[in-house]
């Protein structure tokens, strides 16, 4: 059995990657380019993957191939209806960041609404010893308690966020694109009306892709912080960064791009430097607990393939 690992550097250098417990070949790549990957595919009979496309092109030439162990929960990098064409087996991870993406997505809330990153800065600049006094008031800070907070996705983490939120004493709205409670364009409008703070917890798909532009930060009149850690592209980015420009929202918390790293010319590299804004370079999966539990059902999911009872199959 030839396993092939693509992109070892996008797990964390302290996991520890343990291997399958059945006899095997076990190949690993830092990383791996367009151009590689039919090369590197074309003997495997698993390949293990986070971040590198496997298009229908590169699966055709994989004559052996029988699985792919996708190591994140989007495979929005997978064709997988090519896969189930050539009778590929598609697994992706499930429910491993249930507390590490919601502690990121309150992290940026938080220091977002307390500004909490202008007010360091102001204090590295001298700000603080040119006030004259025990504290200055450069930038807004709001409770939270009693603000709405809409929840665009009802899933693990979307719900996980809302159990914060109580906590806290937001009062939390849902929108959904499956659950008929929460769904349909009314409801969205509501959630765009009537928060505060609006979180996107929904894949990347044909239906979400550019789900909030224009038309929906034209409907946001509470100006709310904007928050994803989702995926980017479900957000319209040069909306986005209109909608900032012309005060229709408060600030943003971004952990998702649509180009990771963004180019030069992407639309966020303009407000990078503006108090309201924080980029995190698509780290909110990433605590070591998660990243650990994340490659234990990567394993788990190519051992019960081999068993014959594959899981998590999309």
């Amino acid at each position: 059995m030839n396993i092939v690992f693509l992109d070892r550097q996008t797990i964390g250098p302290s996991v520890d990657v343990t291997r399958p417990r059945f006899a095997h070949q076990w190949v690993e790549y830092e990383g791996t380019r367009p151009p590689e990957v039919a090369e590197r595919i074309g003997q495997a009979d698993i390949v293990v993957t986070n971040k590198v496309m496997l298009t229908r092109e590169a699966l055709q030439s994989a004559k052996n191939l029988k699985m792919i162990a996708v190591a994140a929960t989007g495979y929005d990098n997978i064709d997988v209806a090519a896969a189930t064409d050539y009778g590929i087996v598609v697994s992706n991870v499930r429910n491993y960041a249930r507390h590490t993406v919601p502690e990121h997505v309150f992290a940026l809330i938080f220091a977002l609404r307390r500004s909490i990153i202008a007010y360091h800065h102001d204090v590295a600049a001298g700000e603080w010893q040119r006030a004259g006094q025990f504290c200055f008031f450069n930038h807004p800070i709001r409770d939270l308690a009693g603000s709405t907070l809409g929840i665009i996705g009802k899933g693990v983490i979307g719900n996980a966020v809302a159990k914060i939120a109580d906590a806290i004493g937001m009062h939390v709205k849902f929108y959904d694109i499956v659950d008929p409670a929460d769904s349909g364009p009314s409801r969205l409008d509501e959630i765009l009306e009537t928060s505060d703070v609006i979180t996107l917890h929904v894949p990347l798909t044909d239906k979400t892709h550019d789900m909030i532009g224009m038309r929906e930060f034209l409907r946001m009149k509470r100006k709310p912080l904007i928050i994803n850690t989702a995926r980017g592209g479900i957000v319209n980015e040069a909306d986005l960064v209109r909608a900032l420009d012309d005060g229709l929202i408060g600030g943003l918390g971004f952990d998702t791009l649509t180009s990771e790293p963004p180019h030069p010319d992407h639309p966020i590299m303009a407000v990078l430097d503006r108090p309201n804004v924080i980029i995190t370079p698509h780290v909110a999966w990433a605590s070591q607990e998660a990243m650990q539990t994340l490659w234990l059902q990567v394993i788990e999911h190519i051992e019960n393939f081999q068993q014959g009872r594959p899981t998590n199959v999309l």
